[in-house]
């Protein structure tokens, strides 16, 4: 399984190629050490960016961005992500009407204990759904299994 750093060097060889550069430590240490105005990065060190045994801090991602024409959190995070939540997003839209909205507001607004009830009385119901399918393998809801908190 690919570790964080190396994505992230997977997307900067890509986003370096893509804007005509050959992803090589001797041409990112001169392009970002053109770039930046802090401290320079040496040839070992944007190496180990390249190879992915490490991660430039915040700022220097910044500089990497701006240079390549992609955002900072593409570099990190890859669109992955972006795209997951998006979808996640469209399905609350899409599922949720004007009714389930202002319960959720009632909701929000009860004070912990009673919410902490709500929660538990959501998750009995959820579970019963699951319990009384005709085949537990095609369930309506999926059973939501939680660890009970104290909140």
């Amino acid at each position: 399984m690919e570790t964080a750093n190396q994505k992230f060097a997977k997307r900067l060889r890509a986003s370096m190629e893509q804007a005509g550069y050959e992803p090589k430590p001797a041409v990112l240490e001169r392009e970002f050490n053109l770039r930046y105005w802090g401290k320079p990065m040496t040839l070992h060190g944007v190496r180990r960016w390249l190879l992915g045994e490490s991660m430039p801090k915040q700022d220097k991602l910044e500089t990497l961005a701006e240079w390549l024409i992609v955002t900072p959190q593409h570099l990190r995070f890859g669109e992955e992500i972006g795209k997951r939540i998006d979808k996640r997003r469209a399905r609350w839209e899409e599922a949720i009407g004007y009714r389930e909205r202002e319960a959720f507001e009632a909701f929000i607004n009860l004070p912990a204990p009673q919410r902490k009830i709500v929660k538990e009385v959501i998750f009995a119901f959820t579970q019963a759904v699951a319990n009384n399918a005709p085949d537990k393998g095609t369930a309506p809801l999926k059973a939501v299994t939680r660890r009970r908190t104290k909140s």
